[in-house]
C-alpha cells in the first residue's frame, strides 16, 4: 500500500501516523485560563528535545470536524505556562476520561478524580497522582497550518522537576519497572512500558563496532539467527581469538547446529563464546 497525504482523507492519515509513529509517550498537561479555571489534558504529539536548555515539546493540533482548537492551546497562549505530568498505569484511565471534551469551565480535575497541588514556579496546578511531575514556562508555540488536524508545537522550558522519590532505584535512576509508564499506539491501543516489555540492549558510543560486512559470510547469511542476533556480534570491536578448544567443540556440530548454539549463547548474554564458535565455526574448510 502507497499512502499519498493528498489523496486521503485527514482521520484516517491521522490514524496511519499514530499507527506508525508508535509508542509516543504521553504529556499529561495541566494548564489555567486568564481567569483561573483550571484544564487537564493529555497530549500523546509529545517528546523531549534538549537537556540544556531543558526542553520539551507537545502538539495541541486542531480538530478534523470542526476545525476548532482546544482549551489548553487557548489557556498556554494565554499565560504561557503548563505542568507537564507522565502517565501511568495506575492513573491511565483516569487520564482517558480527562480527554473527553468538556466545556472551557469544566475542572477536568474533578471529572478525572485527580488532586491538584500548587506549583513553585507556576500557576497551573500539578497532578499530585502522577509521580513525576514538570512546571514550565511555553517559550514559543509554532502554528503549522490552519486546517483541521494542523498542530500547534507548544515549546515548554523546564523550570522545575517533581520526582516522587518511590519510582527511583538505590541509584537514584528512574526505575522504568517502578514507574509503569503508558505509551500510546493507534486507535484505542496503548502500551506498558515495564516488566517483560522492558529490554536492556547496551551499545556504546564511543566504541566502534567491527559491524555486518566484517563478519563471517555464514553469519551473515544465516537463515536462523536473525538481524537482532547477529548485530549483537556486529557490536563486537574486534574478531575474537579462537582457542583449539572452540574448534574442537565445534568438530561434531553441523552448521544448523553451531547456528543454534549461537542462539542459546546470546540468549544467556554470551556474546563473547558466541563469537568464538561463530568465527571457528568460518574457519572450518
Amino acid at each position: 500500500m502507497i499512502i499519498d497525504p493528498k489523496n486521503i482523507a485527514v482521520k484516517d492519515l491521522h490514524q496511519f501516523i499514530v499507527g506508525a509513529v508508535a509508542p509516543r509517550p504521553i504529556a499529561f498537561v495541566s494548564t489555567v485560563d486568564e481567569n483561573g479555571v483550571p484544564n487537564l489534558a493529555p497530549y500523546s504529539f509529545f517528546n523531549a528535545f534538549s537537556s540544556n536548555p531543558p526542553i520539551l515539546v507537545f502538539s495541541s493540533n486542531r480538530r478534523v470536524g470542526n476545525n476548532t482548537t482546544k482549551d489548553t492551546l487557548h489557556n498556554v497562549q494565554a499565560t504561557r505556562q503548563c505542568v507537564i505530568q507522565v502517565v501511568t498505569h495506575d492513573i491511565v484511565r483516569q487520564m482517558a476520561l480527562s480527554s473527553v471534551d468538556y466545556p472551557a469551565d469544566v475542572d477536568e480535575f474533578k471529572k478525572a478524580g485527580f488532586t491538584p497541588l500548587p506549583s513553585i514556579h507556576v500557576k497551573p496546578f500539578r497532578v499530585k497522582e502522577s509521580p513525576i511531575q514538570m512546571e514550565c514556562e511555553v517559550q514559543d508555540i509554532i502554528t503549522l497550518g490552519d486546517h483541521g488536524g494542523a498542530g500547534h508545537l507548544v515549546i515548554c522550558r523546564v523550570l522545575c522537576m517533581h520526582v516522587d522519590e518511590k519510582v527511583l532505584d538505590e541509584n537514584e535512576r528512574i526505575d522504568p519497572d517502578k514507574l509503569d509508564l503508558m505509551g500510546r499506539l493507534g486507535r484505542a491501543y496503548y502500551t506498558r512500558a515495564s516488566g517483560a516489555a522492558v529490554e536492556t540492549i547496551y551499545q556504546p558510543f564511543n566504541e566502534i563496532g567491527i559491524g555486518f560486512d566484517q563478519l563471517p559470510d555464514a553469519i551473515r547469511q544465516s537463515s536462523i539467527l536473525t538481524g537482532n542476533e547477529i548485530a549483537e556480534l556486529a557490536a563486537l570491536t574486534k574478531a575474537p581469538e579462537i582457542s583449539e578448544e572452540d574448534k574442537h567443540f565445534i568438530n561434531d556440530l553441523s552448521r544448523e547446529d553451531v547456528h543454534f548454539k549461537i542462539r542459546e549463547l546470546l540468549s544467556k548474554k554470551d556474546v563473547m563464546q558466541a563469537a568464538k564458535i561463530a568465527w571457528a565455526d568460518a574457519g572450518r574448510a
